[in-house]
């Protein structure tokens, strides 16, 4: 478990960097709403294997879900990007279909 802690506290660490980048030093994005959905729903997996119940699992997904927001909201005060709710749509999404997918292979 320590190495799946260590992996998702330096992801983050990594998405919160990218997000919070000035716009003009991104490059070109192709599908910015697909990067979200992956980004966030590979985040979630990463705490749903930390997770040591499905009730910490929750707080853990729900923690993802606040943070995301905290992420589009302080991007307000970056160059060039502002928040943006069709990004929130795709981080929860992401999360979503992470939590349903932890949970089928839990049950395997």
């Amino acid at each position: 478990m320590a190495w799946e802690l260590i992996f998702f506290v330096s992801a983050c660490i990594a998405v919160s960097a990218g997000c919070l980048m000035p716009a003009r030093w991104l490059p070109p994005l192709p599908n910015d709403k697909l990067l979200h959905f992956l980004t966030f729903g590979g985040l979630a997996l990463l705490a749903a294997r930390i997770a040591t119940s499905n009730a910490q699992q929750v707080w853990w997904l729900a923690g993802l879900l606040v943070a995301s927001w905290a992420i589009e909201v302080l991007q307000n005060l970056v160059p060039g990007r502002k928040f943006c709710w069709r990004d929130m749509a795709a981080n929860a999404a992401g999360i979503s279909v992470a939590a349903v997918l932890s949970q089928l292979t839990t049950k395997m």
